[in-house]
Parts: C-alpha cells; sequence; structure tokens
C-alpha cells in the first residue's frame, strides 16, 4: 500500500533539515577559519586533526546505524536517537565553539576531544534523520518530491550561515567582545544550537514514522554490517559518488573565507558568494520538474558542467577584475545550480539503494545503510579540511597578514582545480558504474512490491 505524506508532514521534516544543517553549516564553513585565526591553532594540525577523526568514524557511523535499526520504543526507532543526538550536539557546538582561553598543549588536546565528541553526537543526531526519509512514502514519485524538501531547507539555512554569518557574529564581538572574535562566534553558535533544538522539535512531533520493526527470523548482527556495505556493488558505486561530490562542495566550502578574505581581499565578496545560495534552492526545487524532462542520467552532466564552468569563471576574474562583483555573481550562479541538481540526484537515489539491498538480501536496513551518507559527508569535510589546512600550510599562508603571489596562487588552485576534479571523477563513476536508474529501479520496486503482496497473502 502506498503511504501518502501530509504536507504538514513533508514541511515539519524539511524544518528539521534547517535546524540541524545550521549547525553542519557554521562548522564546516566557519570551523576551521575559527580554530586557526581566532585560537591560532596550526592549520597542518586542524586539517590533520579533522582528517584523523574520520577514522574513529569508520566503525561508530555504521554502528550508530545498526544500533538505530535494532531500536524498538513505543515512540519508534528515529525519534529517540534524533532527540538525544540534537541535545547533545548542540551543547557540544557551544562549548567547542566558546573560547576558555586555553593554550598550547591543553589547547590542542581540548579542540582534539571535543572535535571527535562533536562527530560522534552529529552522528547520533544524522543517521536517525536521513534513515527517517525512504520511510516516509514507499511511492518513487512521492519519493522524489518529498527528498527535495529537508534538501531546499538544508540549503537555506547554509545560505543564512554563509552570507549573514560572517557579519553576524563581528556585529556580536564589537558589542561584546574585545575583538578577537571569540565573543561573536559564542553568541551566534548559542543562537543556532537553540534553533536547532527548536527544528528538531518540530520535525519530531508533526513527521509520523511507519513501523519497520517487523520481525523477519533475521537478526541484525555487527558482522553483517560488512555484508551489508560491501557486498553491495550498487552501494559501493554510491558511496565512490557521494565521497567525490561531497569533497568538491566541502573544499570549496573549506577554502572559500581564505579565497576571498586573501585573493579576493574583500568580505563583502565572501558573504555576496554565499548569497548566491539561492540560485542551488531553485535548482532544487526545479530538480523534480527536470527530472521529468530530463532523466538523471541527462541532469548529472549538465550539473558538472555547469559547476565546473562557474568555478573557472571565478578563476579568470580572479587574475583579471578580483575586487569585481559581477563576475563573482554569474560564477557563483553556476556553481550553484549545479551543485543543487546533482544534489538531488544523490539525495533521490539513496532510497533506491536502499531497495535494492532490501531485494538482494531481503533484509531492509536504511539506517546502516544511511549512515554511510552521514560517514562520507565528515570524510569529505575530513579530507576537505586536510587538502585544505596542508595547503594553507605548504602555501606559506600566515593569518591576519597579507599573503605572497604565491600563497594566493596556492589558494586559487585548492578553491578552483580541487572541485573541479572531485566533481568529475563523480560524474564518471555514476555514469559507468552506477547502475539504479531508469527502468532496472522500476524492477526493483516491483520485486518488492511483489513480495510484499506475497507476504502479506
Amino acid at each position: 500500500m502506498k503511504r501518502q505524506v501530509t504536507r504538514k508532514a513533508k514541511y515539519s521534516f524539511g524544518i528539521g533539515a534547517f535546524g540541524k544543517d545550521l549547525v553542519v553549516g557554521l562548522t564546516g564553513t566557519f570551523l576551521m577559519f575559527y580554530f586557526t585565526d581566532v585560537l591560532g591553532i596550526a592549520a597542518s594540525f586542524v586539517g590533520t586533526l579533522f582528517f584523523a577523526a574520520r577514522i574513529w568514524d569508520a566503525v561508530n557511523d555504521p554502528v550508530m546505524g545498526m544500533i538505530v535499526d535494532k531500536t524498538k520504543t513505543k515512540w519508534g526507532k528515529f525519534r529517540p536517537w534524533l532527540v538525544i543526538g540534537t541535545l547533545l550536539n548542540a551543547i557540544i557546538t557551544i562549548i567547542i565553539f566558546t573560547n576558555f582561553g586555553l593554550t598550547g598543549t591543553s589547547l590542542y588536546v581540548f579542540v582534539s576531544v571535543l572535535y571527535i565528541l562533536w562527530g560522534m553526537t552529529y552522528t547520533m543526531m544524522d543517521v536517525p534523520y536521513w534513515s527517517w526519509l525512504p520511510n516516509l512514502t514507499n511511492d518513487p514519485i512521492e519519493r522524489e518530491e518529498v527528498s527535495i524538501i529537508p534538501r531546499v531547507f538544508a540549503s537555506f539555512a547554509n545560505l543564512l550561515v554563509g552570507t549573514l554569518g560572517l557579519t553576524a557574529i563581528l556585529y556580536f564581538d564589537n558589542i561584546f567582545g574585545n575583538g578577537d572574535q571569540s565573543a561573536g562566534f559564542f553568541i551566534i553558535t548559542v543562537i543556532i544550537a537553540v534553533i536547532f533544538i527548536i527544528a528538531i522539535s518540530i520535525t519530531v512531533r508533526n513527521v509520523y514514522e511507519a513501523p519497520t520493526n517487523i520481525e523477519t527470523g533475521i537478526t541484525l548482527r555487527f558482522k553483517d554490517i560488512w555484508r551489508i556495505l560491501f557486498t553491495n556493488k550498487e552501494l559501493l558505486a554510491y558511496i565512490g559518488v557521494l565521497v567525490t561530490f561531497f569533497l568538491s562542495i566541502q573544499i570549496l566550502g573549506n577554502v572559500a573565507i581564505y579565497y576571498f578574505s586573501y585573493v579576493a581581499e574583500s568580505k563583502a565578496l565572501f558573504a555576496l558568494y554565499n548569497g548566491m545560495g539561492f540560485m542551488e534552492i531553485i535548482a532544487l526545487l526545479l530538480f523534480p520538474k527536470v527530472s521529468k524532462w530530463l532523466t538523471r542520467e541527462q541532469v548529472f552532466p549538465i550539473a558538472t558542467i555547469s559547476l565546473s564552468a562557474g568555478l573557472i569563471i571565478l578563476l579568470f576574474a580572479s587574475y583579471v577584475a578580483p575586487t569585481a562583483a559581477i563576475p563573482v555573481i554569474i560564477g557563483t550562479a553556476f556553481v550553484k545550480i549545479g551543485t543543487g541538481f546533482i544534489m538531488g540526484v544523490i539525495t533521490v537515489s539513496i532510497a533506491d539503494v536502499i531497495d535494492y539491498s532490501e531485494m538482494k538480501f531481503g533484509q531492509r536496513n536504511e539506517s546502516v545503510i544511511t549512515s554511510t551518507q552521514t560517514f562520507l559527508m565528515k570524510t569529505a569535510m575530513a579530507v576537505a579540511a586536510l587538502l585544505t589546512g596542508w595547503g594553507l600550510e605548504i602555501f606559506g599562508y600566515q593569518p591576519g597578514q597579507i599573503q605572497s603571489d604565491y600563497t594566493k596562487n596556492g589558494l586559487r588552485f585548492v578553491m578552483i582545480a580541487l572541485p573541479i576534479i572531485s566533481v568529475i571523477a563523480s560524474y564518471i563513476i555514476y555514469k559507468f558504474s552506477y547502475n539504479l536508474k531508469g527502468a532496472y529501479i522500476k524492477d526493483v520496486v516491483n520485486v518488492l512490491n511483489i513480495r510484499k503482496k506475497e507476504n502479506n497473502s
């Protein structure tokens, strides 16, 4: 039987994405800058820390997915962990953006422990959230429409953080701080944490959770994680698409503040760059209609070309007219349109991978599979931070100083070349290795429906 999702449930679910992506937008955009330029931590250490923390996540994230899949409560299996994870992550986020005046070894230990805890609590919240998405409906058409809503809300959250975040930080610091931006970061973090908790509360209260803990005689064990994740060729291909695409956008997110501050030498252009994020929202809103006119496999290469062309425009402008606004508007528009369309493709595809896994193994493991998305997003953040941190170190970056031409060219390379290489790799994997497209995925859904009818009869 097809489940119909009410409008209230659709947008309540999207509001949750708005809250949690305010937090991830804050950390993704500003945490590295906060560590290097406010706390004075070496960029190479920050990049290495972000990367090393993901080694633990390689175990932590799938285990969290297994725990969610095995959870049975009167509130469902998603709600309890979403609530617990949200509260803990909000607290950790506030602490990590609090300047306790530590220096030397104590500072380095403090940020290391807090960042690992941030990743763990984010997983505790993010895995059940995205696992809930395929649970909302089993109608492929409705699923495609519903899947876009949280991405639109998430993009809007990142738009607000990127556009207004730095301005708000400087504003609050001017009133309550001493000029080092610590007070500004703390106040804006508290505000975001409160919004985060309220937003997830709306999701938990208003979204229906269909029962999925049906006794099948199959018990999910820790050793089954290997079978679920690494013997599923479509999931492996999807992982490749995700990690390369996320790497592209995370590099952009990490280096943009350095690029516009020291290459363009204009924080106003940084706000303008992030303000063009509304183009990503437009692309996401158009995706369901565009994907009916063009197939997903046709949308992906167009989006890849758009993103790459936009970055090339930014590169050209950085030499010819580094402080000009028009090239930034045009180039960023192409980047965000491409990002929005690819985000639409991969968001819808996760449900297809879950359906395929159920057909292949006879067991529906939404949270274990969805945990790969959380892990890979954080992995991309980590690799991007590693590349950015060591790139800054190698190219001679000096916080708060006028940068040399060598350093500026290094920032151009990290900002432009690496994301283009990553997004092209993502498309190649999608085209040649990922097969859940067109008629094939329809066959998968038909097989599952037949099985369900047989089980009910």
